[in-house]
């Protein structure tokens, strides 16, 4: 990553809440740690709370000192850091409060204001309408836009149509904190830079795509607010289509933003639909029961604080999806999310296809596809699944099914890996969009999820239950049983 050029006035709204302090501001330490952030930068916390700059900078110190347990707040970088640090006390719903932040933060020459929305997507409109009060929506102003951008497609409209009216297309960054990952990014080198991947990408050589997000937490704590979402919303809307989209795009004619944008809508555009004909077949949908999470037991999604004893909302879904074009005609795609899992593992496995004629028949009754994996989280990597001769002696030749696994730890263990908010932060402070989504692309997200939803409402069966510290439900394993395949579940 290289600095940021510009000098900007970070204006971070929701600066007390769960999200900055866990991610955001330790994302700026470490941006500043690297000399990333402009020397006359500024980082403005803006919330409702009455405070002091000081006790700002107390609380900011505290978040660093709780969540960067691996790296120690290092004193000479935390006096350049707190430099750098403001508070505005702003009530978001009082238009007139803005007029602070105007004081604060006027729209200044050689200035670059960027205000992130770390709140909740409701109070969108009314930070749009108060930037605008003060003139903080004029060029060369930024916002960046956390997720979830509404509920459904009609919500989703109405908030992207309201900040729309105060800033132009090309100042909003919509964030998805997967786009910033190291592995993600990796994709497009892996596929487009080797020859050997891209010469191979298509139905042509590849069985099918897995990608699976698993998560062992629950809800915690926010009960409440996963009650109105659920895991297709929460998860497959934005983070599995976005990966979804950078596996099966077109390469791109160049690396720039409106290429690559325009790369994935087609993607998106290309899903067949699920509706009520063919949902039963295509999708499962679960809800964990009581068990055990490694060595802890772990209470089951009605038995979870404010827990409410009719829901139906899924915490775990799988999906079969087809992409209705040239590259992937007849390739599945099988989609897999869900919280109280066995372990934390979000990856990618693809899945090439046998070879047609089998030589070593005599040993190996039938030769393993290869398979590449690519995982995200947590330890981040590419794998190659592939066959090998077994050193020794003999007339028959032995094989055995070997890995050449490139951990980025390993290969690069003089680099840091930096998280994905710095990088995001840092090319939202660049002006570079291209790790950014769309509003196109969350609108043919919304629309796919919606049909899904709506298929849902048809028929009358409920979320099956798994027990907490398994796979999801046992309909999970026949989605791809019935195609003849399974899970990868050997990691």
């Amino acid at each position: 990553m290289t600095s940021s050029a510009a000098c900007c006035d970070l204006i971070l709204f929701g600066a007390l809440g769960d999200l900055a302090r866990r991610k955001l501001l330790p994302a700026m330490y470490q941006l500043e740690k690297s000399g990333l952030l402009h020397a006359d930068a500024r980082i403005i916390g803006v919330a409702r709370d009455s405070l002091t700059d000081a006790a700002f900078k107390q609380q900011v110190l505290e978040s660093l000192q709780q969540f960067m347990t691996k790296d120690p707040v290092d004193e000479e970088i935390w006096q350049r850091f707190v430099g750098k640090l403001q508070y505005c006390e702003i009530d978001l719903s009082d238009l007139s409060a803005y007029d602070a932040l105007a004081k604060v933060a006027p729209l200044t020459k050689g200035r670059t204001p960027i205000s992130y929305f770390a709140t909740p997507p409701a109070l969108f409109p009314l930070i749009c309408d108060g930037l605008a009060r003060v003139g903080l929506n004029q060029q060369p102003s930024r916002v960046v836009l956390e997720k979830p951008l509404g509920h459904d497609f009609k919500s989703s409209q109405k908030i992207n149509n309201h900040v729309a009216q105060h800033f132009d297309e090309s100042q909003i960054y919509r964030i998805d904190h997967y786009l910033g990952k190291e592995t993600v990014l990796n994709l497009l080198a892996l596929r487009f830079a080797n020859s050997i991947f891209a010469d191979h990408w298509s139905h042509n050589t590849i069985d099918h795509i897995q990608i699976t997000a698993a998560e062992q937490v629950g809800v915690e704590g926010r009960w409440g607010y996963y009650d109105d979402a659920g895991q297709l919303r929460d998860m497959v809307q934005n983070h599995l289509l976005q990966v979804l989209s950078l596996i099966a795009m077109e390469p791109p004619s160049r690396l720039d933003t409106e290429c690559i944008r325009e790369e994935k809508l087609k993607v998106l555009r290309s899903l067949r639909p699920i509706t009520d004909r063919n949902v039963d077949e295509d999708t499962v949908r679960g809800q964990y029961t009581k068990g055990f999470v490694g060595d802890k037991t772990a209470p089951g999604y009605l038995e979870e604080e404010g827990a409410r004893q009719d829901s139906n909302t899924e915490t775990f879904v799988a999906l079969k999806t087809h992409i209705d074009n040239w590259r992937w005609s007849g390739v599945p795609f099988y989609l897999r999310t869900g919280k109280r899992m066995p372990q934390k593992r979000t990856e990618v496995v693809i899945t090439f296809k046998r070879q047609p004629h089998n030589i070593f028949h005599e040993t190996v009754a039938q030769l393993p596809p290869n398979r590449l994996i690519i995982r995200l989280q947590p330890d981040e990597g590419v794998e190659i699944q592939m066959m090998n001769k077994v050193p020794g002696l003999g007339k028959k030749m032995q094989l055995k099914p070997t890995t050449l696994d490139l951990s980025f730890y390993e290969t690069f263990e003089d680099k840091r890996i930096a998280d994905a908010y710095e990088r995001l932060l840092l090319e939202a402070m660049q002006g570079n969009q291209y790790l950014f989504v769309s509003r196109d692309e969350v609108e043919y997200a919304w629309r796919w999820i919606d049909g899904i939803r709506a298929a849902w409402e048809q028929v009358a069966e409920g979320p099956r239950s798994y027990q907490a510290g398994s796979w999801g439900p046992s309909a999970s394993v026949t989605l791809l049983a019935q195609d003849g395949r399974e899970w990868d579940d050997d990691a």
